[in-house]
């Protein structure tokens, strides 16, 4: 996405939050319009806040559950979304294991397609509500480092802040074990440094990651505890942090290992924040691709 669409995407989730500090938290923006969520991975705030983003704009939802599908039984993607395409759904918003699913759709399909997450792609949705976190912090991007800590290897999130951060013009660190933290990353916009201790007091905002077990392989990771004691983020560490420090973290969090508890509830932390954005950013985005400009009088209806 280029910097003006960020901005775009970016500003009209500042203005969508208004609708969540409502009585009444909807909008008849997309009243008539079908958004449909297919996860063919576990998700709990992505799926959730999609659904809700859809509600609050007043569209009608639909929700697959792959695991009581026919996708159980060992129909296809494309099957899948062929029998969806029959209902005419307006947009999907689609979670796969392997890369590149969602472009498999788009290109084969008139109905908008949201990627959710792909593989260890990317996870656009997601770095789109962390940097209006960020945004809300700073005004702008411009000039700012962020390091991203962890799984950097295996975290889709982690690629699509590169790119975003990137493009917005904040400097992007990363760090993390030799066996997610690849010297492969070098071909990314980003400066990769060894351990935690390297980039913590550099930082503007750091964002800690989940170790991704669900796509390691064995031997990768010798044990959480030593995981925690080289690359977690606690109080310690956080000390030697920039003392307006962001801390961040797109979840599910594992306490204890790549974040200390009292680091994630505390001060500092923005995670939660992170949360509320997610809705807003998922309404501007379906807003903007199935009500349009034209549609722009009823968010403030």
């Amino acid at each position: 996405m280029p910097r003006e669409q960020i901005e775009d995407v970016l500003s009209t989730a500042a203005s969508m939050r208004e609708v969540g500090r409502r009585k009444i938290k909807k909008v008849p923006t997309l009243r008539g319009r079908l958004v449909v969520t297919l996860f063919f991975e576990n998700s709990t705030r992505t799926r959730t806040s999609f659904e809700l983003a859809a509600k609050r704009l007043s569209a009608d939802t639909l929700s697959f559950s792959v695991s009581t599908s026919s996708t159980a039984k060992g129909e296809s993607l494309m099957d899948t979304a062929r029998n969806i395409h029959a209902m005419s759904p307006d947009a999907i918003i689609i979670r796969h294991a392997c890369a590149g699913a969602p472009h498999l759709l788009a290109r084969s399909f008139p109905f908008s397609v949201i990627n959710a997450g792909d593989g260890i792609n990317e996870h656009p949705s997601q770095a789109l509500l962390d940097m209006l976190t960020m945004r809300d912090h700073w005004g702008s991007l411009e000039g700012r480092t962020v390091a991203i800590v962890g799984d950097v290897q295996h975290s889709r999130v982690a690629r699509s802040n590169i790119h975003g951060l990137t493009t917005m013009g904040a400097k992007v660190l990363v760090a993390g074990p030799g066996t997610m933290c690849r010297r492969e990353l070098a071909g990314l916009p980003v400066e990769r440094r060894h351990t935690i201790d390297d980039v913590v007091a550099e930082a503007d905002a750091v964002m800690m990651l989940r170790i991704q077990r669900e796509r390691l392989g064995k031997a990768v990771l010798p044990s959480a505890r030593e995981y925690a004691a080289f690359y977690g983020l606690d109080l310690a560490r956080l000390r030697r942090a920039r003392p307006d420090v962001l801390v961040m973290h797109p979840g599910p969090i594992n306490r204890g290992v790549e974040i200390g508890a009292d680091v994630a509830d505390g001060e500092r932390s923005v995670i939660l924040d992170q949360v509320t954005n997610g809705i807003a950013v998922r309404m501007a985005l379906l807003f903007l691709l199935l009500g349009g400009r034209e549609g722009e009088a009823d968010v403030g209806a």
